[in-house]
């Protein structure tokens, strides 16, 4: 875990970080039964096949949810709080898919001392699955 604070971050230097995480169907059930979402695109493995998909969707908000690491444990880490998260969903995930998250800190914002930090979620593939532009607030 970092522990950058928002007066530690010089942007005449690069912060950047990546991980990888595979996306599990026991993921998949957490995700469900924490947000009630029971679309049979994301539950029911020949109706999403029937629509024409290779597969279970894997619920959108469950890879966005991947930033929440990104910032909490990485860009800045531990001394940041996650304020805003501007999404833009490319293309489907599944289940067994190995996503690799990285992001970057573009912009110190001294009002709130605001991070700004630019994201995207790739596949196994190297297939933008997901872009972000996230704002984290920063202990000074």
């Amino acid at each position: 875990m970092n522990d950058y604070r928002f007066d530690d971050i010089d942007l005449s230097h690069e912060y950047k970080y990546s991980f990888s995480v595979a996306v599990t169907e026991t993921m998949m059930d957490l995700f469900m039964n924490m947000s009630g979402d029971e679309n049979p695109l994301h539950i029911d493995e020949a109706y999403a096949l029937e629509e024409g998909f290779k597969g279970r969707v894997v619920y959108g908000m469950l890879s966005a949810a991947l930033y929440s690491r990104l910032v909490g444990m990485y860009l800045p880490g531990k001394n940041c709080l996650l304020q805003r998260i501007d999404s833009h969903f490319h293309a489907p995930v599944y289940i067994g898919d190995r996503l690799e998250v990285s992001g970057f800190i573009k912009k110190k914002v001294e009002l709130g001392h605001m991070l700004v930090i630019s994201a995207q979620i790739t596949n196994q593939d190297n297939v933008i699955v997901n872009t972000a532009k996230i704002e984290a607030g920063c202990l000074k």
